[in-house]
């Protein structure tokens, strides 16, 4: 039996080697979105696609990307006869994936003097795959298809080279061909780190010491997770938000009952809409993915992100709803502004249970830019970034200032590499004064970006929410302001609505003020 040391070395170590993952992914990219905004996810899984390490990158690829990885395998074991030595797997589909088209997912099986010993995964936002318009993340796409090219399991490498078609597949339905393919390659090389890492591990302890490590991690996990749903009590808790539709009411229903029970936690979203006809669907990988990141936040954030932390919590979602689509529902937006706002339900739901460990409610949107057109010596771009906005009030201070919260943890792109890769100019980016909530702790305010596009023909398309119902306070504290959206044409500004597309000519500028977060406690408490 191993020791507890050697089995705490091995188990740092898996999880320094997903964090290098990372290092190497993004390292080599080619796109701002991903060297820039670090918008990629890695991870390692053992011989029975269970996840053994995964970094602390993005949210919402907490629980898809352990979803996603079995799908796949599914596929790969059902379609093609399963995985062999030297080869590398790729695939958007988010039915399979559970994100959205623009995530593409890498694995590498990696095997051990001719064993399989476990997998390497990783998933990376691409600015464009095609579709409607430039950033493939249409407001009004009534179909998966409208979303872009759409990528079933199949190989990207066979014994151990490129599969030049493939690469050809993703570059020919890209706006960005070149920032496409380097990225899979940077994907590529992400993978090869893991596979490296792993089986040095192997080799340097053995596979059964390794096998009991992994095995204590997984139960240390568990065991984790159940002593923190239970120091929260038993109970249960109801929460309910909206959405608002492309017309900004907010009709959209998100309605979750959480029931904890020594230990263990039960959601069941019963009573949230059905599927729409519009991109704002989230498949039930992204949804998983929010009721893991709240109710880790919440419990333990220093618990070891693994399939163990999965064992103690059911997720029951009526098929066919906002949550839980049926496929082709369009999904795009449901990676991003659903799945956000899935979060602050359960965190709202377990702000009933604990009101001292939830801060109030964020934001509550990533306010997606895409822009993407046409140069004048012909060459296609595409941009695509997420903005921050206000954090909640907290129960011990005050909201953080422009800040991507909840389920993105993406950077910014950097006013350089903005003004350096694309026909744009960054007029304006500052934090919006006055938009945190009022509060004992204010909640933190949102920002402005300003954009102007300096030449060609381009195409915006804007995803963002809270733009007619504000982020709600809590304990006493009052909303946070909404967001808003503004055109500037020949010195007239218009209102651009929150989920929109629109074309630009130069000289257009584009303005987008994210909203601020709730207030924590009643205002005259503020010291």
């Amino acid at each position: 039996m191993i020791d507890p040391i050697t089995a705490e070395i091995v188990n740092a170590a898996l999880v320094y080697a997903s964090e290098e993952m990372g290092l190497a992914l993004r390292n080599s990219a080619y796109s701002p979105n991903i060297k820039e905004r670090l918008d990629h996810s890695c991870a390692l899984f053992d011989r029975d696609g269970r996840l053994i390490a995964q970094a602390e990158h993005i949210p919402v690829h907490l629980g898809s990307l352990p979803w996603g990885l079995k799908r796949m395998l599914e596929i790969v074991e059902r379609e093609h006869g399963g995985v062999h030595e030297g080869e590398m797997w790729v695939a958007n589909d988010p039915y399979i994936t559970g994100t959205h088209l623009n995530d593409v997912t890498l694995m590498r099986p990696i095997f051990d003097r001719g064993r399989l010993a476990g997998f390497a995964a990783n998933k990376a936002h691409h600015a464009d795959v095609g579709g409607a318009v430039p950033g493939s993340m249409p407001a009004d796409a009534p179909d998966l298809f409208a979303e872009g090219v759409v990528v079933p399991p199949m190989r990207l490498m066979r014994e151990n080279r490129v599969v030049a078609e493939t690469v050809a597949l993703f570059r020919a339905n890209s706006r960005t061909p070149d920032a496409c393919g380097g990225d899979l390659r940077a994907q590529i090389a992400g993978n090869y780190t893991g596979e490296r890492r792993l089986i040095e591990l192997l080799s340097r302890y053995g596979a059964q010491a390794f096998d009991e490590a992994v095995a204590r991690s997984l139960d240390g996990s568990e065991r984790a997770m159940r002593a923190g749903l239970r120091r929260i009590g038993d109970g249960v808790f109801h929460a309910i938000d909206y959405l608002e539709d492309r017309d900004g009411k907010p009709s959209i229903v998100i309605a979750l009952r959480l029931e904890l029970r020594d230990g263990s936690a039960l959601l069941d979203y019963a009573g949230t809409s059905a599927q729409l006809a519009t991109p704002l669907n989230a498949v039930f990988g992204v949804t998983l993915s929010g009721v893991h990141y709240a109710l880790r936040a919440v419990t333990d954030s220093t618990i070891p992100m693994n399939e163990g932390c999965f064992r103690p919590i059911e997720v029951r979602v009526p098929e066919g709803s906002l949550l839980n689509p049926r496929r082709p529902a369009p999904v795009s937006g449901g990676n991003v502004e659903t799945s956000t706002r899935n979060a602050e339900v359960v965190l709202q739901a377990l702000a009933c249970a604990a009101p001292e460990r939830v801060p109030a409610c964020s934001g509550g949107t990533m306010s997606n830019v895409m822009l993407g057109g046409t140069r004048p010596d012909g060459r296609t771009w595409a941009f695509y970034e997420t903005n921050g906005c206000g954090s909640g009030g907290r129960p011990n201070g005050d909201g953080i200032d422009a800040i991507q919260c909840h389920m993105t943890n993406t950077l910014n792109t950097p006013i350089e590499a903005v003004e350096r890769e694309y026909p744009l100019r960054i007029v304006c980016y500052e934090i919006a004064e006055g938009t945190g909530g009022p509060g004992r702790h204010r909640g933190g305010h949102g920002l402005i970006r300003t954009i102007e596009l300096t030449e060609g023909t381009a195409q915006a398309t804007l995803l963002a929410d809270r733009h007619t119902l504000p982020p709600p306070g809590a304990h006493g504290g009052n909303a946070g302001a909404c967001g808003r959206h503004t055109l500037k044409r020949d010195g007239n500004e218009t209102h651009v609505p929150a989920k929109q597309s629109l074309p630009l000519e130069p000289g257009d500028v584009l303005t987008i003020q994210t909203p601020g977060g709730g207030g924590y406690g009643a205002p005259p408490q503020r010291p």
